[in-house]
């Protein structure tokens, strides 16, 4: 595997500026950066779906490391909610990641559409 890393290229900008407005959104969210990341690394930087979704992972992963800590210093989180869905989360993880590998990308923005209109009716009606 080869990684051709340029400093100052046009593209690393724009990563660069998407990283900071997903960094953002999970700051103030307690994550959803994936909900910023991967349209962006599929529309904009032309990833294909399948590895959007797996980048923005490791995207993600650093970002709730950073905000976790502010949340931590301010006693926000609630640790046996945390621990028990941490728990449920790595189980998840690794199915919906098995999974991933047969279901058509057409499928997975059908479900994510689904679930963001779900979610985002809630946070208005309810």
């Amino acid at each position: 595997m080869k990684y051709n890393i340029k400093i100052f290229d046009k593209n690393n900008l724009k990563q660069a500026i998407i990283g900071i407005f997903a960094g953002i959104i999970c700051g103030l969210f307690g994550t959803g950066g994936g909900m910023i990341l991967v349209p962006s690394f599929i529309y904009l930087l032309k990833i294909e779906p399948k590895k959007a979704r797996a980048t923005s992972l490791l995207c993600m992963l650093s970002m709730v490391i950073a905000s976790s800590f502010f949340y931590y210093k301010n006693n926000y989180i609630k640790w046996d909610t945390g621990l028990l869905c941490a728990i449920g989360g790595i189980a998840g993880g690794y199915i919906g990641a098995k999974i991933l590998k047969k279901v058509p990308d057409y499928i997975l923005k059908i479900i994510f559409l689904i679930f963001i209109l779900y979610y985002a009716y809630r946070m208005l009606f309810l």
